[in-house]
């Protein structure tokens, strides 16, 4: 098979026909065998008897429905899981995805060798205030931190080998990451392609300004367990060992004050009355129990059954 299709969905049933309908007439003019995987995230309209209903009347349409809303994250995994295609496209079920922009995503992963190619949408019809804006800002942010040179990192077009999604691990709300996690995974050919933009048909958007929130904390946990998830100690005991030297010479500092003081007869207030004093035995302290900290976690990752989960890319 070709093209894998994927499409998590939330109350997008009237835009389901349309969708499917625009894909099968991409894929046969460009006469690629293909299969489309909705996967309905818990909606509450009548999405699922409409994924119902187009399988019965196409064999290239399958559907995975989730009992509760998980979330966009949980809908890609499993999708992921159960595509079979050579390449795999990802796009949201709202129609601002064009499908005309499939076949040069295949061209592009086939011919050009990318691993994962991701959209970028230049031209947008949403909010400059509520979406624009903070999107720019979000996409800087991770661009700086993940090394990764694409502008629109949570389009949510995409194109994938196989393979890359087959050895990563979506979860939580980490779909804005793919490309930082396929990165992570060893896949380093990762391209950008300027894509349509469409205005929405019908219904309205489910996500809020406390996406980009959520966005930077994830963002925060990914660098952090890409750097020191499997060495917590390099972190915590580097940390911990500065934050305890620089307590520790602080409180010698003032000691050496006070004999300092004693020895030349002059008069000097007592050590404990001096803030300075307390903030380097807090110093001290804090540093101390970072260490630790370090010390725990490289016990919990030594002991992980993960700790040698290791991807390789080929034998012989």
């Amino acid at each position: 098979m070709d093209i894998t299709v994927i499409v998590p969905l939330y109350n997008e049933d009237e835009s389901l026909v349309k969708l499917y309908e625009w894909i099968e007439k991409v894929m046969i003019t460009n006469k690629l065998s293909f299969e489309v995987i909705f996967v309905n995230d818990g909606s509450t309209d009548r999405s699922w008897q409409v994924i119902e209903e187009l399988k019965l009347k196409y064999n290239t349409v399958r559907g995975i429905k989730f009992r509760n809303n998980y979330g966009k994250s949980p809908a890609l995994y499993c999708g992921f899981k159960a595509a079979k295609g050579d390449v795999v496209i990802t796009m949201d079920a709202d129609l601002q995805d064009s499908p005309d922009e499939i076949p040069e995503l295949y061209r592009m992963i086939t011919q050009d060798g990318f691993d994962l190619v991701s959209g970028w949408k230049k031209k947008r019809y949403d909010s400059k205030l509520a979406k624009n804006l903070p999107s720019k800002i979000y996409n800087a942010t991770a661009r700086k931190v993940t090394g990764l040179k694409l502008h629109d990192m949570n389009c949510g077009l995409k194109a994938y080998k196989n393979i890359v999604i087959k050895n990563i691990e979506v979860y939580g709300e980490m779909h804005r990451y793919i490309p930082y996690l396929a990165k992570n995974a060893g896949f380093k050919k990762i391209g950008e392609k300027v894509v349509e933009h469409r205005k929405r048909e019908f219904g309205e958007t489910k996500f809020g300004l406390s996406r980009f929130v959520n966005g930077y904390l994830d963002l925060i946990s990914l660098w952090f367990l890409s750097r020191f998830g499997k060495k917590p100690m390099h972190f915590f005991g580097m940390v911990g060992s500065m934050m305890f030297l620089l307590g520790f010479f602080a409180t010698v500092a003032v000691i050496v004050n006070k004999l300092i003081c004693l020895y030349n007869h002059v008069p000097a207030p007592l050590v404990t009355n001096t803030p300075f004093f307390y903030l380097s035995l807090l110093a001290m302290v804090l540093g101390t129990q970072l260490f630790l900290t370090g010390f725990i976690g490289e016990l919990i990752a030594r002991n992980s059954t993960e700790r040698n989960n290791y991807l390789i890319e080929t034998e012989i």
